[in-house]
């Protein structure tokens, strides 16, 4: 056995040793973690497939699944759309990557596929690229619209701002749970400038300081990368309640292998052909517009859409409530990225299998979730403190003392209502205790 005698090495070994120790009694424990979703492999269509080049290329686009969609949709712009009555939905996307610690490896995806983006299109990726959600108008401004000034004196208008020309804005958020911090901020317009933008609106704001500000035919997508346990917590009833989650393509990731040096990328050739090859398949798309059926998508779409349309409760089914135009939007990118001006069959398949790694990742992270922001805190320290459970004034002292008797005896409520908690009268040789105790004892460590 070779002998380690630098103590830093040893101790990083001992820690390594005992984690693994700790993921073996994980797997043998009796409250197994829910299973983490797999991707189908109707999701790996398109460039990477077709491209001819081999397991790295293969390797490549899969490590880079949730983001290749989002990219691609904002990169073709806002000419291509889809429309349903009177309604039309572009090439755009929100997606947040979810991991279970700053470990994840989240912003990963993109290092991979940025090489490739960089040869498609130089100006996108240099210029339109940008981070740092913390107001809507400072959203508008990245794609705000020319601003002109009637000039009296003159008798002409006068440029006062030229504004931005390319509508296209790709914002990624290496911490999405500060943009959550700052949405939920009053007064701060953030939350309801992304819903327009996701919903292709007009973006305005009616704040007294920058009364002319306001963005037309924007086209905008998100990336956002934050761990499991920020969103549960930063995510609120309200965000739920007013269509703001569910706009979102919420993607569990994690770290698949420890590679010390990195992984085999994409060498040059590689990333210039593939480069190409989504060169072409922007251009062809910027001469479609409206995007129709194959015969064939028609009845498949037919077929699949009243199980989309269902929905369903709590708030796992608020976050996913909009599934039929997210699998339609990812259709259409998938359709573009072949050049097609009509969604096909292969398209619907791939849309399908993304939205359902979508879903089957917020089923992971909100399934056990109420929906209540307080009941759902109790709850995962409940879980947390196992069967000794809490006191009333523990759950009290959780809050810092900022929630009122009333709303934590509402949550209590609902969590009692639930079966997700119960209550005990313990002796104490004073007065009794109420005690509080979830009825599923999750295991950590």
């Amino acid at each position: 056995m070779l002998e380690i005698h630098n103590p830093t090495l040893r101790r990083v070994l001992d820690e390594r040793n005992l984690t693994l120790a700790a993921e073996q009694h994980s797997q043998n424990s009796h409250f197994p973690e829910p299973a983490w979703p797999t991707m189908g492999d109707d999701a790996y269509h398109g460039l990477g497939r077709r491209s001819g080049e081999g397991n790295r290329a293969a390797h490549g686009v899969r490590s880079c699944r949730d983001t290749d969609p989002v990219t691609v949709g904002n990169i073709v712009g806002n000419c291509p759309y889809y429309q349903v009555e009177g309604s039309r939905h572009r090439a755009s996307l929100f997606n947040v990557l979810v991991g279970q610690s700053s470990k994840a490896r989240k912003g990963t995806s993109w290092d991979r596929i940025s090489e490739i983006i960089r040869v498609a299109d130089e100006r996108w990726y240099s210029e339109r690229v940008k981070s740092g959600l913390s107001s809507g108008e400072g959203l508008i401004n990245e794609v705000r619209d020319e601003f002109k000034k009637w000039n009296g004196k003159e008798g002409a208008w006068e440029m006062v701002d030229p504004g931005i020309s390319d509508k296209r804005l790709m914002v990624t958020e290496p911490e999405f749970a500060s943009a959550l911090v700052a949405a939920d901020r009053p007064g701060n317009t953030l939350s309801s400038v992304m819903r327009k933008a996701w919903d292709g609106s007009k973006l305005s704001t009616m704040t007294r300081g920058s009364p002319s500000l306001s963005a037309t035919a924007a086209h905008i997508s998100i990336i956002g990368h934050i761990t499991v346990e920020e969103l549960r917590a930063r995510l609120t009833r309200t965000d739920t309640a007013n269509g703001f989650a569910n706009r979102f393509l919420f993607m569990l990731v994690k770290r698949s292998k420890v590679l010390p040096f990195g992984g085999d990328g994409l060498d040059e050739g590689a990333v210039l052909r593939l480069g190409e090859r989504l060169k072409e398949a922007v251009l062809a798309a910027s001469t479609i517009g409206r995007v129709g059926w194959t015969s064939s998508a028609r009845a498949a779409w037919t077929a699949v859409y009243g199980h989309l349309s269902e929905g369903q409760p709590g708030l796992l089914g608020a976050v996913t409530s909009r599934a039929e135009a997210q699998a339609v939007r990812l259709a259409l990118i998938y359709a573009l990225l072949d050049g097609a001006a009509n969604i096909d069959v292969p398209h619907i398949r791939a849309a399908l299998a993304v939205w359902e790694y979508a879903e089957a990742s917020a089923a992971h992270i909100f399934g056990g979730s109420l929906g209540d922001n307080v009941a759902d805190e109790i709850l995962r320290a409940l879980q947390h403190a196992g069967r000794e459970g809490m006191s009333r004034t523990a759950i009290r002292d959780l809050f810092g003392r900022n929630q009122s008797g009333g709303r934590l005896g509402a949550a209590l409520t609902l969590l009692a209502s639930r079966g997700k908690a119960r209550t005990e009268i313990r002796q104490s040789g004073g007065r009794p205790i109420e005690t509080w105790i979830a009825t599923e004892i999750h295991r950590h460590g």
